[in-house]
This record gives C-alpha cells, sequence and structure tokens, in this order.
C-alpha cells in the first residue's frame, strides 16, 4: 500500500476541466485525509437558508452571510459546524465542543451549547453535507487535473463575499496559478 501523504486543512481548487457540476468552480477545505479517504466541505455555495432556520441558537455565532452552505453532495441532511479558533494555532487549550482540524481551523460539536463557545470562537460556518472521496480517489482526482491543492488561511471559511473565493484563493498564489483566476466564465465567449 502507498503511504499517503495528508492534505487535512489544505484547500482543494476545483480547475476549469472539472466536469462535475457539484464541484464548478468550488473551493474544497479537506477535514480528513488518509488511508481511508478523504473529507471535506464546499467553502463557497451558500444557500438561502439561514442558520437561524435549522440551527436555533447557532445563527448569532455565525459570520456574514449567515446562511448554511452546501458542504458538498453527500449527507445534505446532515449538519457540520467549521470555525476558527483565535488561540488555536499558538496551542492555547481548545474550548469544549472544539475540535482541531488544522492550525486554527476545527470542528464545533454542534450538539454543544452555542453559549458555551460564543466567548472562544472566532468565525464559524455551518454547512450541509459534505464532499467525500474513498482510498485513493482524490488523490486519482488531483493526478488528473481536477484539483489544485493549496495552503488554507483561517479567513477562508469566513470569507464575506463566498462568490469571489475561487478567484481570491487563485489569484493569492505565487505562481502560475495566479494567472487561473482569470479564466473567463464561459470560454465559448472569448
Amino acid at each position: 500500500m502507498t503511504e499517503v501523504s495528508s492534505l487535512t486543512g489544505r484547500l482543494l481548487v476545483a480547475t476549469p476541466a472539472l466536469a462535475d457540476p457539484n464541484f464548478d468552480r468550488a473551493v474544497v477545505l479537506l477535514l480528513d485525509h488518509d488511508e481511508e479517504g478523504s473529507l471535506g466541505v464546499v467553502l463557497n455555495r451558500p444557500t438561502p437558508v439561514g442558520v437561524g432556520d435549522i440551527l436555533a441558537g447557532w445563527e448569532t455565532l455565525a459570520g456574514e452571510p449567515g446562511v448554511v452552505f452546501q458542504g458538498g453532495p453527500v449527507s445534505l441532511d446532515s449538519a457540520l459546524g467549521v470555525a476558527v479558533f483565535p488561540g488555536g494555532a499558538s496551542g492555547e487549550s481548545a474550548p469544549l465542543g472544539w475540535r482541531r482540524v488544522h492550525g486554527a481551523i476545527g470542528l464545533v460539536d454542534l450538539e454543544t451549547p452555542p453559549e458555551l463557545l460564543a466567548a472562544a470562537l472566532g468565525s464559524l460556518r455551518i454547512f450541509a453535507g459534505y464532499a467525500g472521496w474513498g482510498p485513493g480517489q482524490l488523490e486519482d482526482e488531483v493526478d488528473q487535473g481536477a484539483w489544485y491543492v493549496v495552503e488554507s488561511e483561517p479567513g477562508d471559511i469566513s470569507a464575506p463575499a463566498p462568490e469571489k473565493l475561487w478567484r481570491d484563493v487563485l489569484r493569492r498564489q505565487r505562481n502560475e496559478l495566479a494567472m487561473v483566476a482569470t479564466y473567463p466564465d464561459d470560454p465559448s465567449l472569448n
């Protein structure tokens, strides 16, 4: 078996060649990646559903826009909370109900009373569903050119203009990927 180098905490940015409509111009934060597979959430797919409509009490902690995001095509009836704990990267002890994924980014146990986390959390997003890959599947997609793998930043989770996140993430790269940010929405119109 080939050893898998963990991509946990990194971003998958859909290449223009990726044909799956579930991931058109998607930016996925990988929450888990090991020999058993990968799991992540799409950061730039807001829905019209308000956080308070499905998770009362959490709406005051959710960043703008205060809506639920479609985390991916799997288990759309489940919710995941992803948040930044500002002291998390420096080793400060994590608050009850928050589990570190990478650096200051972590998962929130949505069964925890929100008031226990209110003072500790920075930004919070709620995701309906997730994106998942079986063993070796993601690596194959990356090798086939479907995804760019780049470093995440804590602010990616709470980007105030999620519709611009795909371009913004590509634009900040210090290599040829920055040029991909200029790729037209519909190349046939060029």
